[in-house]
């Protein structure tokens, strides 16, 4: 009995060490957990952190973005509201410089009865108006009253440009057309010719269009026209 009493005493110390040792052991490993579960939670703070600050970088960005796009629209808004105006402030110049030589050259010739000439200065005034219906109106009587008047073929050519600052291209490719194919050889033809061609361009027939302004190069190839006709050219698309 006293053998197995010393044997059993050191097996007893170890079990005891033993047990004292696996004691923190399963502590650590109890606490680490929550732990993990603190250091996971603070990752994924950071991480959300940094995602919501990224999402409002990128709003500023598009927030920024949209402020230019509507700066620019604008500014192309009030750039093509400046062109009208300078255009209807060219076609007035335009029409006072011709109703002069027009009216010299009707004195001169002593071509053109009074209700004529009334007419037309009449379809001019409204014209110069920027009364384009009016002026519509007024060059088509004067054509169908005076087919063959001197003023006739810059009657049609006006009646063509007061269709194209209406945006009614259909009606202004037909009334230019007119203007070359019934006066050919008019002051009015290589204008009209051009703006046949910038009519058809409006209307989407760019292979119509590069063949007129192709015409007006090398029919009146010295002329203000034929410039206009070949900066034109250089800007549309290439053909297939």
């Amino acid at each position: 009995m006293r053998m197995r009493a010393i044997v059993l005493a050191p097996l007893a110390s170890v079990g005891l060490l033993g047990s004292c040792v696996a004691a923190p052991a399963e502590d650590a490993l109890q606490g680490r957990p929550d732990d993990l579960d603190a250091r996971l939670r603070r990752v994924e703070a950071v991480v959300a952190n940094q995602s919501l600050l990224s999402l409002a970088q990128q709003l500023d960005a598009l927030q920024s973005d949209i402020r230019a796009l509507r700066g620019r629209v604008d500014e192309l808004q009030n750039t093509s509201e400046q062109l009208r105006r300078q255009q209807r402030d060219l076609y007035a110049d335009l029409d006072r410089r011709l109703a002069v030589l027009e009216g010299a050259g009707a004195s001169a010739g002593g071509a053109g009865d009074a209700a004529a000439q009334a007419a037309y200065g009449r379809a001019f005034e409204t014209l110069k108006a920027a009364d384009y219906p009016g002026a519509i109106t007024g060059f088509r009587r004067f054509l169908a009253e005076h087919p063959a008047h001197e003023l006739a073929p810059n009657a049609a050519y006006w009646l063509g440009e007061a269709y194209y600052v209406t945006r009614d291209y259909a009606s202004a490719a037909s009334a230019f057309e007119r203007t070359v194919r019934e006066w050919p050889a008019s002051q009015k033809a290589p204008d009209a010719l051009l703006k046949l061609g910038f009519a058809q361009i409006e209307l989407k027939r760019i292979d119509a269009a590069r063949t007129t302004l192709g015409e007006v190069l090398t029919r009146f190839p010295d002329t203000e026209a034929a410039r206009l006709a070949r900066e034109r050219l250089r800007k549309l698309p290439p053909a297939p």
